[in-house]
């Protein structure tokens, strides 16, 4: 057939088995089932389910979702799951039916969760994407991505639903930390790294996989942080903020976009034919497909109710754009009498089962539809990428106070207590989207600690929980109070959890041993559908805090968490205080080596933390006109964007623009000096803002325009360079055209937003 001739274009091959395609194969070719439902193992071997082999008989299934996903959610667990090795067994399997039993002989694609790392068994978890957003470091991220990438390829997963690209509005919302923080210049770069690492050089390559940007479009802008909510946004913020990282990643080469949940001024994004169609692909010349999130068709008939049944909700999102339905069950039982009932034409159809065939061509699945098993074996966990999530963790680890140089600790201190409910919860330092994981391959804080000093027998080490995240329980503080009496330094690690329950027991709290009940106890409070109305932390862990330092010891916080804490009493009784986020499988050494100094801080905030949450939102870019205070407080964050301590010093001097004076076309050539003034090396963020004097709609008071991440011997200088042009001063005028209009704009370089280190003026003049 001449669809499998290779040399042809991918658009030709697809264009040609199109039309040798019945009405059942082209529905087929849009759903997506669950791919952890169609298949189980018996004594070593992969059986396939007589249901998912009558499908692929009679029409086909053009992919599957999360076959080698393991969580609570897909009961797979380190017992029935699969290694690496018999992940890819399963996939070629499975592809070898559908291959060989399937008419036409299409490939499935393969589509995997891979926010942090592949999710598979076995697989490298690195920290979660509020933690890399604050490494400001996009080499790293992108050397992240191939390493990802390169997991989830050996084992058949040929598509993954990263990078997450919304905005956060309101940090009250559970899914915070799979995002990359609150400003959308710096989330539009984090985009383009995430698709270069993430699709290589080649799609059809051993190491590549498609990047699907979601969720399209304002996801992180719902009304009271509330997951899925309602978006009140009008268009030209949409264009100016939430859309600006979807434009770039498209630019960047993405071939996958997944619609969001929410609805946008009354239009559900899902049915939204002027996004999907008008924006996506007329405007911005988009040539993927359009994915969505799991159940999105399903919400259109039941809960955004702009659709009578689930006939019609599959007809609006099919002619809104959307060419696959992640889950499969709206477009698998309704597509069909749609079209009998002329809610949609085969035309619609076909343009959407065209994309999903061009893809497969693009990925090479045609030509090599299976994987190599031993390779997979090789590169799942291996100990190049786990160094890689340690680099990561320990460049996105942000010290916030550090009164008095307590930091860093000297290896020679006396007895360290290291206590609280996330000192030595694997799950707890994970995040959401994680696998189930064999303890030895999980470092946690008391880990890496005692891998510092000197393994388990260092007598120097006490431990004790102390608490639960949750729960009123006090029954731990006793040898908690017990541990830090003795200690000549107390390490304390609080925060949150987005743990599911992986059916690993419970903590003893009287002597901090695990053990195995049949009572299952959750301190998830973070994660995807756990929105919260605070920022505090929960249960009795201030209460462990506060009755801790009436002792007079030394008090390092460290928060483990997804989303910021407000937390007054410990930002101002805190010796020290470190934010680390979910920093992943090698945590625990990460924050050892910064803890005792083997490593500089280098970690800066991508999201404002309010004093109190009664600011929210308190994000950097608001407009002008959103007031200075209120009656109890001023408008500022208690930590600025863009803020992070290290324990050496920088000074900025000799800024310079050349030209001062522009036309809309010119670029600006921006250089500033950073200098170590410090005693130790250190990495330093520098930022670059622009402030538009006088515009004719409002804009924001500075906005992030450039930033580069920099490393310095002590008393070394550097130059750092910036380029901007049209794309970082234009604006949408009140006829929403983008546009650089005339004046001045405020060039500004420091280390966050809240302070103006160094600034000059650039002026632009349509007419020089």
């Amino acid at each position: 057939m001449s669809y499998r001739d290779s040399s042809l274009p991918a658009a030709e091959r697809a264009r040609k088995l199109l039309a040798l395609m019945t009405i059942e194969e082209k529905i087929g070719q849009l759903i997506q089932p669950f791919g952890w439902k169609i298949y189980h193992k018996d004594n070593g071997s992969i059986l396939l389910d007589e249901a998912f082999k009558n499908q692929v008989i009679n029409g086909g299934v053009g992919s599957l979702y999360g076959v080698l996903r393991a969580d609570p959610w897909t009961r797979v667990t380190l017992e029935n799951g699969l290694s690496p090795e018999e992940g890819a067994k399963a996939v070629n399997e499975i592809q070898r039916y559908a291959i060989g039993s399937s008419r036409l002989g299409i490939p499935i694609l393969f589509g995997e969760e891979c926010s942090h790392g592949h999710m598979a068994i076995g697989a490298t978890v690195f920290p979660v994407p509020i933690l890399v957003g604050s490494t400001w470091n996009l080499d790293l991220y992108r050397r992240m991505c191939r390493a990802i990438a390169a997991e989830t390829r050996s084992q058949g997963g040929a598509v993954t639903y990263s990078p997450v690209l919304d905005v956060v509005r309101d940090p009250r919302w559970g899914r915070t930390e799979e995002c990359f923080g609150e400003d959308p210049y710096m989330i539009g770069e984090m985009a383009v790294a995430a698709v270069e690492g993430l699709q290589g050089e080649n799609l059809d390559s051993e190491d590549s996989v498609i990047a699907t940007l979601k969720h399209f479009v304002a996801y992180g802008s719902s009304e009271g942080g509330r997951n899925a909510g309602p978006v009140h946004m009008g268009l030209r913020e949409l264009q100016e903020s939430d859309l600006l990282p979807f434009r770039k990643g498209v630019e960047a080469g993405a071939l996958s976009v997944m619609t969001a949940y929410n609805e946008i001024d009354g239009v559900p994004c899902t049915s939204n034919e002027y996004l999907l169609q008008q924006l996506l692909r007329e405007e911005w010349g988009f040539d993927g497909f359009v994915i969505t999130d799991c159940g999105a068709i399903n919400m259109l008939a039941y809960g955004h109710d702009v659709a009578q049944d689930g006939e019609e909700a599959a007809a609006i999102s099919l002619k809104a754009g959307v060419d696959m339905e992640m889950s499969g069950e709206m477009f698998g039982k309704h597509l069909q009498s749609a079209l009998q009932n002329k809610k949609v034409t085969e035309a619609d159809l076909d343009e959407a089962v065209n994309r999903v065939l061009n893809i497969k061509f693009r990925l090479g699945l045609f030509e090599r539809p299976y994987v190599d098993p031993g390779k997979a074996a090789q590169i799942i966990g291996c100990r190049e990428h786990v160094e890689l999530a340690r680099q990561v963790a320990l460049e996105g680890i942000v010290l916030l106070k550090n009164d008095g140089g307590t930091l860093p600790l000297n290896k020679d201190t006396g007895k360290i207590a290291v206590i609280g409910p996330n000192a030595n919860q694997i799950y707890n330092q994970l995040g959401d989207y994680t696998s189930p994981q064999p303890r030895h391959q999980v470092v946690t804080l008391l880990d890496g600690i005692r891998n510092k000093l000197g393994g388990h027998r260092d007598d120097r080490i006490l431990y004790a929980p102390g608490c639960r995240i949750k729960g009123d329980s006090k029954e731990g503080f006793e040898l908690a109070l017990k541990c830090a009496a003795q200690a000549d330094v107390v390490v304390l690690a609080l925060g949150g959890s987005s743990a599911r329950d992986f059916g690993e027991g419970t903590i003893d709290l009287r002597t901090g041993a695990s053990v195995v009940t049949e009572h299952s106890w959750s301190d998830m409070e973070c994660g995807e559908g756990i929105d919260r109305t605070g920022l505090h932390l929960l249960g009795v862990q201030l209460e462990l805090a506060q009755e801790i330092h009436k002792l007079g010891k030394p008090v390092i916080i460290v928060y483990i968490n997804g989303r910021p804490i407000v937390e007054p009493w410990i930002d101002e009784f805190a010796h020290a205080i470190i934010e680390a986020w979910y920093p992943g499988q090698e945590g625990g050494n990460a924050l050892a080596d910064i803890l005792f100094g083997d490593a500089n801080p280098s970690g800066r905030l991508t999201v404002s933390v309010p004093k109190d949450v009664g600011q929210l939102p308190v994000y950097y870019n608001g407009k002008r006109s959103r007031g200075k205070r209120y009656l109890e407080t001023d408008a500022k964050p208690r930590y600025p964007f863009g803020f992070g301590l290290s324990y050496t010093s920088f000074h900025y001097d000799g800024l310079s623009i050349s030209p001062e004076r522009i036309t809309p076309d010119m670029e600006v050539t921006v250089t500033v000096n950073i200098t170590n003034t410090g005693a130790v090396s250190g990495m330093e963020v520098v930022q670059l803002y622009v402030s538009d004097k006088v515009s004719s709609v409002t804009r924001p008071e500075k906005e992030l325009k450039g930033f580069r991440k920099v490393t310095l011997a002590p008393g070394e200088t550097r130059m750092v360079a910036f380029t901007l042009a049209r794309e970082h001063l234009q604006l949408f005028n009140q006829q929403f055209e983008p546009v650089v209009e005339d004046g001045e704009f405020r060039i500004i370089v420091g280390g966050n937003a809240d302070e103006e280190f160094i600034s000059t003026s650039l002026f632009v003049q349509n007419e020089v």
